[in-house]
Parts: C-alpha cells; structure tokens; sequence
C-alpha cells in the first residue's frame, strides 16, 4: 500500500520471541494483537530444540473513549493506582453498550448474572444501575466496601452540584494571578495552555461560576476552582 516498513518491525517480535528462548517458557500470556510475536516465540523455541510454549490471548478491553484498546499513552485508562473516587467515577463514564464487554473481562459475577443484568437494562431497568453495580466492584476490589461505598456517595454529591468533603488546599503568591496560572500550578491542569484551552471549553468553575474569560486574573483571597466534574482545589491568593 506504499507504506514503508521499519526494520524494527521484524527486530521487534524477533526480540520478544527471543525472551520465551531464554526464560525456557511454558506459557506466555497476551493479547490478541500478540498473537503473532507469541508464535514467534514458539517457532524459535523449536528452532533452539526447547518444547514450544502454549500461549493464551486475551480479547482486548477499550479503553474510556470507547475505541482504542486501554492504554496510559492514549490516556483512555482507568489505572489501578487511582483514587477510589475517580476510579469509580472513570468506570461510570464508559457507555451503556461497552458496560457490558468491561462487565464480562473484569468482574467477578457468574456469566448468568452478567446475562440477567443485561436482559433487565434491555427491557427497562435503567443501565445506570448496573454500571454502578460495576464501578462498586472494581472500585472495592482495589479499596474495600466501604471506600466503594464512600466514592458512590461522592459521584452522588458531585451529580447534584455539590462539593466533595476533601479538597486540597493550596497557597500562591503573586496576587492578582491569572487564571491559567492558578489552574496550572494548582495541578489542575499540566500546563498553562491546556488550562487555557479549558477555559474555553467553558470546563473550568470558580466558586461554581462558569470562567468564559482565558484573561481572568483572581485577586488575594481564598477561591474553590473546578475543572470538569471531578477536580477540585481550594486557592488561597495572596
């Protein structure tokens, strides 16, 4: 198709199937879009007289956009390390259709039950009940039930306008600053220009006003900026 190939494209399954030479595997695990450097793997082991390895590949779980496979690079991913509120927060974002495929690769609930759930949603049960059932399962898989049940209670809060319990405070000099810079060194945004480009995507909120303006400077004083639904600081300028 006039699309050159690099020679890391061969050197690169060659180099993985290498490392099932070398560790004498029995067994690799993958995704499906592994298959191929899998099999590398076991043609090499044949080639060095070693047994060939079994593999096992797993389908591939999409990522919060819905479209590309879940990946920290893409940014579409739910991460393990996330706090019990955002990660139960990030798993009632994904959509109704896409619920199903995270229900099926990551919980824990007997395939009828899975079946069930998804026969109710379909015949009126509304699908938010069991996205919930989900993001409360991973969530204490990770935390505990009661910081599943903490972070339900928090999305409730926040659903209707409210603030969380915890907001990080943090102090800034320079008084008045402007508004890209308080979003900036708040770690609300990781640079000035993307916390303009929020600005103008009317996601940024300060002390629940909607910010329309990218020149707004805040004078000394304690403000609570938002960005989005779900990231909060509590500003002291001074």
């Amino acid at each position: 198709a006039g699309t050159p190939i690099s020679v890391h494209e061969f050197l690169y399954p060659l180099m993985q199937g290498y490392d099932s030479v070398a560790l004498k595997s029995d067994l690799e695990l993958g995704g499906t879009d592994q298959k191929f450097n899998l099999l590398v793997g076991r043609a090499l082991q044949s080639e060095y007289g070693q047994e060939p390895q079994c593999i096992l590949t797993m389908p591939l779980l999409e990522g919060l956009d819905g479209i590309e496979k879940m990946s920290k690079s893409k940014n579409n991913y739910i991460g393990i390390t996330d706090a019990p509120n955002d990660m139960f927060a990030k798993l009632l974002s994904i959509s109704d259709t896409m619920m199903w495929k995270y229900f099926t690769l990551l919980s824990f609930r007997p395939e009828d039950e899975i079946a069930r759930l998804k026969h109710e949603t379909e015949t009126g049960r509304n699908p938010k009940d069991a996205k919930v059932m989900l993001a409360t399962e991973i969530t204490a898989r990770f935390y505990g039930a009661a910081a599943a049940q903490a972070a339900e209670a928090d999305f409730a809060l926040r659903a209707r306008g409210g603030l969380p319990d915890r907001i990080d405070a943090v102090s800034m000099a320079g008084a008045p600053l402007g508004i890209g810079a308080i979003l900036r060194q708040a770690g609300l945004a990781p640079s000035t220009s993307e916390a303009l480009r929020l600005v103008d995507g009317h996601g940024v909120r300060v002390d629940g006003s909607v910010v329309g303006d990218r020149g707004l400077k805040l004078a000394a004083g304690t403000y609570v900026v938002q960005v989005g639904k779900r990231k909060f600081a509590r500003v002291t300028l001074e």
